[in-house]
């Protein structure tokens, strides 16, 4: 490994309350994010340096790229389809247990067929394992796929589609699962890797072309890089307590830009962190993947 290479690098001041699921636009060169559940959304060119944001009137907790043009938001309340152009908001799904609306919506990624995939948490108990993994057709029709989560958080899948990872939260693993790439459909669900308390919660997650995973460390300060087989790869360490999520951009797709958060944070410790919240960029020596579109 490279050390000047695996090197976080301070990108941008943003003071994200939790920067979450940063999704590259190839057909913008640019970089879009959320600060989750209550900030706007946020639109980077590295390029240029030029930074938009959105403010918009929803609890939103991630984002998809839409292949009919704009994006899918993941809200709390509720799976939205979102025009930059306009700001205008359609919904596509409502609440994944409207009995139980304690149960809202976390993070997602989209499979190699254009399903998004989403986890759920219970907002009243995060470390209850009510948390669930749905799947939203292209027709936005809505399919529990597994469940049994504390926190159902990061979303990943293997560049065959094949497989499909997320992470148990308060359970301190990521779990595996093998997928139908036809039926959407999960099994043989095992332990992929655990992480020791003493090094945070692990959190966002994402899957380079080479099929290797990147996890954050809630509370740990680093992030790991794990082998197809679970084994670590690499750790990249940071100036901030939580390294949250990750996506990879630049021309060559081998930048991986990573967003942080201060969420908990006294007022102290923020003076102790003043680069938490913030947006950081990592000079890989390895390449990602264009993270596939919704395509309903």
């Amino acid at each position: 490994m490279n050390q000047a290479v695996n090197k976080p690098e301070h990108l941008l001041t943003v003071q994200n309350q939790l920067g979450e699921t940063p999704i590259w636009s190839p057909e913008e060169n640019a970089l879009y994010w959320v600060d989750w559940g209550s900030g706007p959304i946020y639109r980077y060119e590295p390029a240029t340096g030029k930074l938009s944001t959105y403010p918009l009137n929803l609890p939103v907790t991630a984002l998809a790229r839409r292949a009919l043009g704009g994006w899918v938001l993941i809200a709390k309340n509720g799976l939205y389809a979102w025009d930059v152009k306009t700001n205008c908001l359609e919904l596509l799904a409502g609440l994944p247990d409207p009995e139980n609306p304690e149960i809202c919506y976390n993070d997602a990624a989209v499979d190699r067929q254009g399903r998004l995939l989403v986890g759920t948490v219970n907002m009243q108990d995060v470390f209850a394992p009510d948390g669930s993994l749905y799947r939203l057709d292209p027709d936005c029709s809505l399919h529990k796929i597994d469940t049994g989560y504390a926190t159902a958080n990061g979303v990943g899948v293997s560049p065959d589609g094949k497989t499909v990872y997320v992470t148990d939260m308060r359970h301190h693993q990521i779990v595996v699962l093998d997928y139908d790439t036809e039926k959407g459909t999960t099994s043989n669900r095992r332990i992929f890797a655990n992480m020791p308390k003493e090094e945070g919660m692990p959190d966002g997650l994402i899957v380079d072309a080479d099929g290797f995973l990147w996890s954050g460390h809630w509370a740990g300060w680093k992030l790991t890089r794990y082998t197809p087989d679970g084994e670590i790869d690499r750790q990249i360490h940071f100036p901030v307590q939580h390294v949250i999520s990750f996506a990879f951009g630049g021309k060559d797709l081998s930048d991986l830009f990573v967003t942080s958060a201060w969420w908990g944070f006294s007022a102290k410790e923020r003076q102790g962190q003043p680069l938490a919240g913030d947006l950081f960029r990592v000079k890989t020596n390895v390449k990602g993947l264009v993270e596939p579109a919704f395509t309903g």
